[in-house]
């Protein structure tokens, strides 16, 4: 599936967050880290807040190293999340869509004080709502 989202670098703050988040999951690839993150923002019913978000860190992939062998699915979900949240799916609203909502979820990530290990975050993805 062609992707409107080619490379995608993380903010300093982003990359700090993930680094806490590496320390406390043994989880070393940057990718699968931003994964959770992304569908962390997803779960959540509201729109992540339209703030600047600096590509200021050394922290940069490419979406098919960023899906990995999901980058289909990450790609249909987030445009299903835009039509959802009625933005469209053109190409510019899907990458700044994405760039939110991956920042959003890193930041639900690193400031959830009850992710102390890998199993604390499978734990909050197969928590019941």
């Amino acid at each position: 599936m062609e992707t409107p989202i080619e490379r995608i670098k993380l903010s300093q703050t982003a990359k700090d967050q993930l680094l806490k988040l590496r320390r406390n999951t043994k989880i070393d690839q940057w990718n699968i880290l931003c994964r959770w993150a992304f569908c962390r923002s997803l779960a959540e019913p509201t729109i992540p807040s339209p703030v600047p978000i600096p590509q200021d860190s050394n922290v940069e992939m490419t979406w098919r190293v960023f899906g990995g062998e999901m980058s289909d699915i990450l790609l249909l979900a987030l445009k299903q999340r835009c039509y959802n949240d009625n933005l469209g799916t053109d190409k510019e609203t899907l990458i700044t869509q994405f760039r939110l909502h991956l920042h959003r979820g890193i930041g639900y990530l690193a400031g959830d004080l009850n992710i102390k290990k890998i199993e604390d975050l499978i734990e909050l993805a197969t928590k019941k709502i």
